[in-house]
């Protein structure tokens, strides 16, 4: 098959083998922006990763808290019931 302008024989698909400099830069500033971006997505997971490791210790204790005042309202309970058969 021929090219209608050039006359010469066309191939389906031909690359250009000449790399310009602003295609080099363009790379390395997309490249280094990437970069940057990924260093700023990990130090915000670093840093909610330090809260989530804080907020699993408090919620340990809630529990634990939960866990006496139910034993408490519990212990309380019996004693008015010992107070109202004493009467």
């Amino acid at each position: 098959m021929t090219d209608p302008v050039t006359g010469k024989a066309s191939t389906p698909f031909q690359m250009d083998r000449t790399i310009t400099m602003s295609l080099v830069l363009t790379l390395l500033v997309q490249t280094s922006g990437g970069l940057i971006w990924a260093g700023s997505a990990a130090a915000r997971l670093d840093a909610l990763e330090s809260r989530i490791a804080v907020n699993t210790g408090i919620a340990q204790r809630l529990a634990r808290l939960e866990g006496q005042t139910s034993q408490m309202a519990q212990s309380l309970a019996r004693i008015e019931r010992e107070l109202i058969r004493d009467e």
